[in-house]
């Protein structure tokens, strides 16, 4: 009985577990508050520093500007990966993965794009 209450409370502890990774400034972001920084045209690439830090990814186009990448994401491990024995057959975790690509003509944002997408890992035997 003593083993079960202990189990059971390390489980419900344990459910609350959470990742993240990349640049945390992107979670609190949405289409809208991007919209009302990030003015094409007008922004520039010390503003977009100044504002998200430095970019996770920097590439070049083939006429010379630059395209820089920020990401974000974050992930809850599923509560029945802590059920016993069926958490070994259905296990997993889910969140989601924010996106912001913008691409530069010069020193000032030509476009840019954010996306968001869940994610979700299934690692059980049965998944």
């Amino acid at each position: 009985m003593k083993m079960i209450l202990t189990v059971t409370i390390m489980a419900l502890l344990l459910t609350g577990c959470a990742a993240s990774s990349g640049n945390e400034k992107l979670d609190k972001e949405t289409a809208t508050s991007v919209k009302a920084k990030i003015k094409e045209g007008v922004t520039t690439k010390a503003q977009v520093k100044g504002m998200l830090g430095s970019p996770d990814n920097v590439s070049q186009t083939g006429s010379g500007n630059e395209t820089w990448v920020y990401a974000y994401a974050k992930a809850k491990v599923s509560g029945e990966s802590y059920i016993p024995f069926y958490g070994l057959f259905h296990n997993g975790m889910n969140g989601s993965e924010k996106d912001l690509t913008i691409h530069f003509n010069g020193e000032v944002v030509e476009k840019y794009t954010l996306s968001e997408s869940p994610i979700e890992t299934k690692t059980g035997w049965a998944d």
